[in-house]
């Protein structure tokens, strides 16, 4: 640092500092200092507790903020002449919420914090002027920031676009070659060779299998693409929904059976049946139940629960939930589970299957129930204490919908 004396210290104040008077701006000056810095001195540190703001008499800085360890520093703004650096220094004992480094040979205005708090006991005027100038610059910086977010949520919605129409166009070109192979594997299973050999008769189930698996997965593929481009239609029709439920049990009884995990029905003798997408409410019951079953580990419990609710503006409705003993779900990933290809946890140490313990998947499902949720008027969330992978915490998942579907805009 080289303190300086060749810069009109009034002038640079009231560049920074409008409204100030010839008084107030020698006051200021008589308490700041100029100095001088070298090409990538560092003015303010991020995370640190510093009481020094500056004004740039010459020269440029660059204002950065670390992102995440990924990301790395990304450069907010550019500082020039009569631009405030520091400025929150000023009215906050909090930590510096970016760094400012010198880009080039820069001279600098600087004032301690507690110069300028005496300045300021001296001139309540001189106070009100500085804080609105400090903030109008505050605001500045945040409308940046907020441009910037506009711009970053477009690439981002732009990409999301391409990925939905590249699934959507791999998930049409793997169904074709799966129906053909599902179709000659039906046709290999009628031959009495393959019946009389027990060894291809195991093989060819497992063919079978697999291949169920996977249109299983493209179908969903298909559904979420549906849901997310806002292309989905709902074919209302009355829904017996505690049929509903039943039918999903019972067919998820043997998976839930082999992980020695009881799963139970406590179904309200209210609980009325409703209009809506017969399909669509069947895969989204299915889907939670399934995430249930494949958190919870062998040995635990799930439980579906339906009952009639008041939805909000008064509209009948319909709950349906489905708790576990499961490994629990952290606050901060109560929304997040619902977007779709988020995985919880460490996706390359997850296992394979559709309901084997923390089985690995698309990541779909659940953004396919809040998907089904929201199309028919209705809403779908979780409730959970934290992941617990020792005491088994557990989750609740919610599915609200109105007794009737909203009449569609045309």
């Amino acid at each position: 640092m080289i303190e300086i004396q060749s810069f009109d210290k009034k002038s640079l104040l009231h560049l920074a500092f409008t409204g100030l008077t010839e008084d107030e701006l020698q006051q200021m000056a008589a308490m700041s200092r100029l100095c001088t810095y070298p090409s990538n001195h560092v003015l303010c540190h991020e995370g640190a507790y510093e009481g020094v703001f500056y004004i740039i008499a010459d020269g440029i800085a660059t204002i950065s903020k670390n992102i995440s360890e990924q990301d790395g520093e990304r450069v907010l703004r550019i500082a020039g002449k009569g631009d405030l650096v520091g400025e929150m220094a000023l009215i906050q004992n909090v930590p510096r919420s970016a760094t400012v480094r010198t880009a080039t040979d820069c001279t600098v205005l600087e004032m301690e914090k507690k110069d300028f708090e005496t300045m300021l006991s001296r001139s309540p005027s001189m106070a009100i002027n500085i804080i609105r100038t400090t903030l109008d610059r505050i605001r500045e910086n945040d409308q940046i920031a907020i441009q910037d977010l506009q711009n970053t949520n477009k690439v981002l919605h732009h990409l999301d676009r391409n990925k939905l129409e590249f699934i959507q166009v791999a998930a049409h070109e793997l169904r074709t070659p799966l129906t053909v192979l599902k179709g000659y594997v039906n046709v290999l299973n009628s031959f009495p060779e393959i019946k009389a050999n027990p060894v291809l008769s195991e093989v060819m189930d497992g063919i079978v299998k697999g291949a169920d698996r996977m249109h299983e997965v493209v179908n969903t593929m298909l559904d979420v693409t549906r849901i997310d481009s806002e292309t989905l239609k709902l074919r209302a029709a009355p829904v017996l929904l505690k049929r509903v439920v039943s039918d999903i049990v019972h067919e998820l009884t043997k998976a839930a059976t082999e992980r020695n995990i009881e799963l139970t029905i406590a179904q309200d003798a209210d609980t009325p049946n409703i209009n809506g997408d017969p399909t669509l409410i069947q895969k989204a019951i299915y889907h939670l139940i399934v995430n249930a079953i494949k958190y919870t580990p062998d040995g635990g419990k799930v439980i579906l629960r339906s009952y009639p609710i008041t939805m909000d503006k008064d509209i009948p409705g319909v709950e349906v939930s489905v708790q576990d003993t499961g490994i629990g779900v952290d606050a901060e990933q109560h929304e997040l589970i619902f977007e779709k290809f988020y995985q919880v946890g460490d996706a390359t140490v997850h296992s394979s299957g559709k309901t084997s313990f923390k089985g690995g998947g698309p990541g779909l499902g659940l953004a396919i129930v809040r998907g089904v949720a929201r199309a028919h008027g209705g809403k779908a969330w979780v409730e959970s204490s934290g992941h617990d992978e020792v005491n088994y915490s557990g989750s609740t998942f919610y599915l609200q919908l109105p007794i009737d579907p909203p009449t569609p805009s045309t």
